[in-house]
């Protein structure tokens, strides 16, 4: 029989037993194939969720072992590709409905009778193809804030502190840790938002290749002559003639609709003078870097045009290659994808444990399921000849098609990739009209789901002995 998904992705998980291994893959398992359901709906019968629970409340197994496991399977899929995109981002796990929650952090945000939003603060790196096909994680950085750290008085304070005595100092940690764990020869992009503008990210070393691409927050001095008059970054790059005028396909964010829009590119070789020193701090030297500007022509009625100014270390000496910075920079809302996955429609947030370490448990656990989701919604749009047995068991594939065709008569050869993840959307409740395009994450989830239960009976109904005839 064909291994799982699941044991591919953590059966070789470190987690001091082989039985809470056995144990994870089993969660794992139970979670993607009903994955908008409770833990007890997921698990189907007391047994196995009595066994997350106490997975999940152990403390010898380390959330940190969770997400190595499932992180040396993403680097392994990250072999043979030229480019890898590292886009970073932070979001919050809100817990501050379950009151008996141990150890839980705030943060800024609206306050609920007086008190400030509780849970964990999350700061990931997903990995993609330069296509936007999701790979896995390549690092998670998990804490708690005290409250006093989001006092206004304290956020003043901080403004004087080092990088490395700040949150922010995140996103160094995390560059740090792709550049530690990737290949030498391999190509890395990291994109992130304006959050992570920081002349520290910028001024840190890098080896060869590893490369960064953020979108400007700050509307930075340039280094200049002695004599010339200071310049500033928007005013600059401003004063650069449109390279070219392009056709663009806007994904869905936060800020923006999907829609079709014409982008206006300009670029330019800035150098970026250096903030002053800090306390104790080296004296930075200015920085060369590519700017892109990207801003929208005649944005639809309503709409709040898309104006993206990019930072990169990357090379950028004609439009080709300002064209392609930004077409890699609208992947960045597939963490925020990511994460939404994670909380509105794994519904980690609904979670009651007692213990934030619990509560982290089942996030790196969690982690996984939403990365299986987002991969199979992309790899079926870009791969979508492959064999779905690249996704699905024989029996699944098989009951899959009898089920969508009416026919107890499944084919001898696999479906392709593209057909299968239809058919699942169509389970969900796709209606596969030309307008609606490709199948969403919803609709698959959704079929996914019931394609486990369809599955399930086509096992029991095919491992029964055929009747005896006599005469």
């Amino acid at each position: 029989m064909q291994e799982g998904w699941a044991q591919q992705e953590v059966g070789q998980a470190q987690l001091g037993h082989a039985a809470r291994t056995t144990r994870l893959v089993q969660i794992v398992e139970d979670l993607a194939a009903h994955p908008a359901q409770s833990v007890p709906q997921a698990c189907e019968d007391w047994a196995a969720t009595k066994g997350a629970y106490r997975f999940w409340d152990n403390e010898q197994v380390e959330a940190a072992a969770i997400r190595r496991a499932h992180i040396e399977k993403t680097l392994a899929r990250c072999q043979g590709q030229e480019l890898i995109l590292a886009i970073q981002d932070t979001t919050d796990v809100d817990d501050s409905t379950h009151a008996a929650t141990t150890g839980r952090g705030h943060w800024q945000g609206k306050r609920t009778k007086g008190k400030l939003p509780q849970g964990l603060k999350v700061h990931a790196v997903l990995a993609t193809s330069q296509e936007g096909v999701p790979l896995g994680l390549l690092f998670q950085h998990v804490w708690v804030r005290e409250e006093e750290t989001v006092a206004e008085e304290e956020q003043v304070h901080r403004r004087h502190q080092n990088i490395e005595e700040k949150e922010s100092g995140r996103w160094l940690l995390a560059q740090q840790a792709i550049q530690a764990s990737c290949e030498l020869e391999q190509g890395v992009l990291t994109i992130a938002d304006r959050e992570a503008d920081l002349y520290d990210l910028f001024a840190q070393p890098r080896p060869v290749g590893k490369e960064l691409l953020i979108r400007a927050k700050h509307d930075r001095r340039l280094k200049t002559e002695p004599q010339a008059q200071a310049e500033r970054l928007w005013e600059r790059i401003r004063q650069t003639q449109a390279a070219v005028i392009v056709a663009f396909e806007m994904p869905r964010t936060h800020e923006h609709q999907a829609r079709s829009t014409k982008l206006a590119i300009r670029f330019a070789t800035l150098t970026i003078a250096p903030p002053r020193p800090k306390k104790n701090h080296a004296v930075w030297k200015p920085l060369p870097l590519q700017v892109v500007l990207a801003e929208e022509v005649d944005p639809p009625e309503g709409e709040t045009p898309v104006s993206w100014l990019l930072l990169t270390t990357m090379p950028v000496t004609g439009y080709e290659e300002a064209v392609q910075v930004v077409l890699w920079y609208s992947l960045r809302w597939l963490i925020e994808r990511y994460h939404d996955v994670l909380k509105s429609w794994c519904r980690l947030e609904e979670l009651q444990v007692e213990t934030v370490q619990r509560l982290e448990r089942a996030l790196a656990t969690y982690c996984i399921v939403a990365w299986r989701l987002l991969w199979l919604t992309y790899q079926a749009r870009e791969a979508p000849e492959s064999s779905c047995e690249v996704v699905l068991q024989k029996e699944e594939w098989q009951a899959l098609y009898a089920t969508i065709h009416q026919t107890p008569t499944p084919p001898e050869q696999p479906p392709t990739l593209h057909e299968a993840v239809n058919w699942i959307a169509r389970l969900g409740g796709f209606l596969g009209r030309k307008s609606d395009g490709e199948p969403g994450v919803k609709v698959i989830w959704r079929g996914l789901h019931r394609l486990q239960d369809i599955a399930a009976t086509w096992r029991l109904l095919h491992s029964l002995e055929p009747p005896t005839t006599f005469g």
